[in-house]
Formats: C-alpha cells, sequence, structure tokens
C-alpha cells in the first residue's frame, strides 16, 4: 500500500467544511482511541478507477449496515459520498486506487463522538493479464451458520476494525504454503474469506454463499454476477459445502481492491484457472462509472 491522501471528517461540522486534509503519514489517532484500543469501529474500502470511484451505494449501504449492528451514529451518506468523491479525486492521476473510509467510536476519554478519516491509497498493482491466480486452504471458522440469527452480539455480516482473526487466518495459510483463505462453518457451509466472497462455477452457473450465513454482503461478487448474467451467464445464491467447491469447475476469491482473483489451488487439490470468466468479471468491474 502507498498512502496518498488522508481526510479527517467530522460529523459535527457544517457539510463543506467537514473535511480536513493532513499528510498521508500524519498520526490521527489518540492512545485512548477505541479504534486502536479495542478495535471498535467499522470501515469499508471503495477501489477508484480513474479517478472514478466503484459500487458507492453498495459500499454505503454496507457501511450503514455495520453501524446498526454495532450501535454506531447512523451514517450521513450524503457527507461520505461527498467525501468519498473528494479522496478519490486525489488519486485521478493513479489507473487504480482505492479509498478506506473508517468510523471509530471515539476517545473513550473524550466526548464520546466517532473518530472518522478516509485514506486514499494505491494497493498492490494488478498484473496486466488481470488478478494473480491464488493458492487457498480451508480453514474452521468456529462459528455455525446461523450464528448471525442465534447470536448477534458477535457481529457476524458486520465490516469492522477488528481483523486480529482474519490476520492470524492469513498467516496460517502462509504457513501452509497458501496465499488465502476459505472460512467454513462448524456445520460444514462454506462462508467468507477474511476479505473476500467466494464465487464457484459449476457448468454454466456460478454460485455464491448467501449473506443470511453472517457474511458480508459482497459488493464485488455483486458486480461479477451482474457482469455474468449480462454475458448469458447463470449465477445463483445458495448454500455451498467443501465437496461443493473441491469438485467445482472453477473457483474465485472477489474483493474490492483484488476484482475477481482465481483460485488455482484449494488444499491439496488444483483447481482449473477460467480465463475466460476471469477476464469477463473483472472487464465487467472496470467498465463501472459508479
Amino acid at each position: 500500500m502507498i498512502p496518498v491522501a488522508l481526510f479527517l471528517l467530522d460529523p459535527s461540522a457544517t457539510a463543506g467544511a467537514d473535511l480536513t486534509e493532513v499528510s498521508a503519514r500524519t498520526p490521527l489517532l489518540a492512545a485512548t482511541d477505541l479504534a486502536a484500543t479495542r478495535g471498535d469501529g467499522i470501515f469499508e474500502t471503495i477501489v477508484v478507477v480513474h479517478g472514478r470511484p466503484q459500487a458507492v451505494e453498495a459500499h454505503l449501504d454496507r457501511f450503514a449496515r455495520s453501524a446498526r449492528l454495532l450501535d454506531l451514529p447512523e451514517p450521513d451518506r450524503d457527507r461520505w459520498r461527498a467525501a468519498v468523491d473528494t479522496v478519490a479525486q486525489r488519486l485521478a492521476a493513479h489507473p487504480r486506487g482505492a479509498v478506506r473510509y473508517v468510523m471509530s467510536r471515539g476517545d473513550e476519554a473524550g466526548d464520546g463522538a466517532p473518530t472518522c478519516w478516509l485514506l486514499g491509497f494505491l494497493p498492490p498493482a494488478r498484473p496486466e493479464g488481470g488478478p494473480t491466480p491464488v493458492r487457498v486452504v480451508t480453514l474452521d471458522r468456529g462459528y455455525r451458520s446461523d450464528v448471525a440469527a442465534t447470536s448477534p452480539w458477535l457481529l457476524q455480516g458486520a465490516k469492522t476494525l477488528s481483523y486480529a482473526v482474519n490476520m492470524a487466518a492469513l498467516r496460517e495459510a502462509r504457513r501452509r504454503g497458501a496465499d488465502d483463505v476459505v472460512f467454513v462453518s462448524t456445520d460444514g457451509l462454506i462462508l467468507e474469506g477474511p476479505s473476500s466472497t467466494v464465487i464457484s462455477r459449476r457448468g454454466d452457473e456460478f454460485v455464491t454463499p448467501p449473506a443470511e450465513l453472517g457474511i458480508l454482503p459482497g459488493t464485488t461478487q455483486h458486480d461479477c454476477f451482474s457482469a455474468l448474467r449480462a454475458a448469458g451467464r447463470t449465477t445463483h445464491i445458495r448454500e455451498l459445502t467443501p465437496d461443493d467447491l473441491i469438485s467445482a469447475d472453477a473457483l474465485w476469491l472477489c474483493s474490492s481492491t483484488r476484482g475477481a482473483a482465481p483460485i488455482s489451488r484449494l488444499d491439496d487439490k488444483e483447481i482449473t484457472v477460467d480465463t475466460e470468466s476471469t477476464t469477463l468479471m473483472n472487464a465487467g468491474l472496470d467498465a463501472r462509472r459508479r
């Protein structure tokens, strides 16, 4: 990651005067901010193509959903949208960038107001031929697939700052000679990756797991499915098992900054890389205007 622009957002200020730009390397959190001490907050990351932020409304929907799950203030959509546009314009000179925007619960020694900021940055460059194929391992998530309904306080389906478990899972993947992870529920259903959504292809049918399993609604996956349907492919949202993935004709992990990355190995099985469908999905993502 290369930081390019950093803005502080003051939700209590008058719109238009609520953004303050600081150096991209400026320290901005107090030692008592709950983002740092508890990981208590939410975020979204939006890819920016030639200065145009992608899937803005879907990310704002998910941001608001996360805020509700964490009992944080309802984000002012117009204010956050304008802030994202401002940061995205600072990335217009680059073919691809990203904006990460954050709402922390704030300083526990302060007045209770949330701490909000937006970082414009350049993610690792994507190869000219599209995302690099990834080697993936399946790992037990430690929860049943109905945990979002039975135990909402576990915040499954919210995009929070508490990423310690996700980072530990990625380190475990590297120890096993892989690049990424697909989580499996304790009752044997496919969930998601630490920062990605799973897509499976069998024949001409593309399938992704439902958000009701306590996973994040995939903004990139949604737009991949739109591109596939426009090309006459069939898409479904339904439950998948590890056996479904092992027997699939092709697999992908989808995320905002990476796009649709084909899976080349799942655990000990080599997976065929479907170059045609990968190109189709990523072309659809890059053609978005918002």
